[in-house]
């Protein structure tokens, strides 16, 4: 009987090998031990058991990461993973590298067990944080299963990085930064929390195909952060992402309450829209710009670099029905230096600062989320049908509200806006960039209409 079933297991293991082959797939761990990798950073303990690598937390250690010590550029990855709780999270590096220091950075496909959810989202470990929140799909954040073994497939094909958790699509990132590195499996720091010491995270059936491979569709429409400035990837064109700025010249834009676009204190140059410097006030020199087109319901994103104390926004809903001086009337999301320009000390708790909905809204944010001044932040600002409405930076939420509410109408009410009736309520509006008189600079510009 022992030896009947030891041929079984002969064959069958032989049939799964067979058929991994027939398909392009090979395995980087045999199941016996960690042939093909090394530990590459940390002293966090790595074993093999029962078949699975099992990384094991050490106090005292940084984030520890054991690698392939063969590098990948074009391929697809998958394995199964579980966190027996939630008091640490983990991850798997795409595509990285080792630096000077000995430290591992590259993109990571997050592993988190916490109350966050984020399960599936891209991180970029060691260098720029978070590229891809799980909070820009909610619905992956439903897919992860807790304390059991959860299957991961990610496909890293050309610029695009597409992430699944069990089988749901959860992150899409279109990104130049590596074209090939190392696959290594975290065993994320505890600190000196010596109680946290000996957890666990289990890695198995760790497999890859880096022949004639192809990308595996996303049913579903996702939000797509594409680092690739002013560009739309087909799945973005697919789903009706068009850009607002092509990187070249006005077209689709221009003064507000003008026919033209400004001949002085605008600028488009290195695939740039700025406005330029001006003494600082509203309405600036130039004047703001708007879209040619308007709109009612979208999905608008944009990337934005601030100057050291400048102020400027980004309005929606604009009319140009008040034919007022200074900056056109709209709602706005507000683009601003918070640390230096006195506006963000003035309004209501902080109802004028950063990604706030000006003068009426504070934005929720922490400071790990907003990337320095003179860095490029993003920017969103998504108005459903039922006008239902939030604002996000660099893929954070930062506020919602609903345009048209008795609640928003209050806010109005107590606002520099209430001398304008139904202030934000119009059907339908343009796109606005503010001219304050600071330097500033937009591209990536890109809106999507909703039904």
């Amino acid at each position: 009987m022992k030896r009947l079933f030891a041929l079984v297991v002969i064959i069958c293991s032989a049939t799964i090998s067979n058929n991994l082959l027939a398909q392009n797939w090979i395995s980087l761990f045999n199941g016996k031990d960690l042939t093909g990798w090394e530990q590459a950073a940390g002293m966090a303990k790595y074993s093999v058991q029962n078949g699975m690598i099992v990384g094991e937390t050490v106090a005292g250690s940084p984030n520890s990461f054991l690698r392939t010590k063969n590098t990948y550029g074009n391929f697809v990855l998958e394995l199964d993973a579980m966190l027996p709780d939630s008091t640490s999270n983990s991850g798997v590096q795409l595509r990285s590298h080792v630096n000077e220091a000995g430290r591992v950075y590259g993109y990571q496909y997050e592993l988190d067990p916490s109350s966050r959810k984020w399960t599936g989202g891209l991180y970029d470990e060691a260098r720029r944080d978070w590229l891809y929140p799980l909070s820009l799909n909610p619905d992956a954040q439903k897919a992860y299963m807790p304390a059991k073994f959860n299957h991961i497939k990610v496909e890293c094909i050309g610029n695009e990085i597409k992430t699944w958790i069990n089988g749901v699509p959860a992150a899409y990132v279109v990104d130049s930064m590596d074209k090939e590195g190392f696959i290594a499996l975290q065993v994320h720091s505890i600190g000196n929390n010596s109680a946290l010491a000996g957890e666990k995270v289990y890695f198995k059936n760790i497999r890859i195909q880096t022949k004639n491979i192809q990308s595996s569709p996303f049913h579903k429409a996702i939000y797509v952060v594409n680092n690739i400035p002013n560009y739309l990837c087909p799945y973005e064109k697919l789903w009706g992402w068009q850009l607002l700025f092509n990187g070249k010249n006005s077209d689709g834009w221009r003064g507000a309450y003008k026919d033209h676009f400004p001949k002085t204190d605008w600028q488009i140059k290195d695939e740039m829209i700025t406005v330029l410097a001006s003494q600082g006030k509203e309405g600036g020199n130039g004047g703001d710009v708007v879209t040619d087109k308007r709109y009612s319901a979208f999905d608008l994103s944009f990337e934005f670099k601030l100057t050291p104390g400048a102020n400027s926004g980004v309005k929606y809903f604009v009319t140009l029905t008040e034919h007022n001086e200074g900056s056109a009337i709209g709602l706005e999301y507000q683009v601003l230096d918070d640390a230096l320009h006195p506006d963000a000390k003035l309004g209501r708790d902080g109802d004028r600062t950063l990604a706030s909905l000006y003068d009426l809204i504070p934005a929720k944010k922490e400071s790990r989320f907003v990337h320095p001044i003179g860095s490029w932040n993003t920017g969103r600002i998504v108005v459903y049908p039922n006008n239902h409405v939030e604002h996000y930076l660099n893929g954070i939420k930062v506020l919602e509200y609903n345009r048209g509410s008795d609640a928003f109408r209050a806010l109005v009410a107590i606002s520099k806006f209430k001398i304008w009736k139904n202030f934000g309520e119009a059907k339908q509006g343009h796109i606005l960039l503010q001219d304050h008189g600071n330097e500033v600079s937009f591209r990536s510009i890109k809106i999507k209409t909703l039904q």
